[in-house]
């Protein structure tokens, strides 16, 4: 599943490197703690990976 926003995505790389324990969980906020508990470490790992050329920073900016 692909990130839809760059906002997306750096949230999902934020929870990833939490997962990974190279960041600490209690330093979540917003978007990033509530994928950080409801998605898997792949999960993540594809929304971290998606390409950022031609997304917008917010998803409601394509709107």
């Amino acid at each position: 599943m692909p990130a839809k926003s760059k906002s997306q995505q750096q949230a999902a790389g934020i929870a990833l490197a939490a997962k990974e324990g190279e960041k600490k969980v209690s330093d979540l906020k917003g978007p990033s703690k509530s994928m950080y508990k409801s998605m898997s470490e792949k999960e993540l790992h594809d929304l971290a990976a998606t390409k950022t050329k031609n997304k917008p920073d917010h998803k409601s900016d394509k709107d």
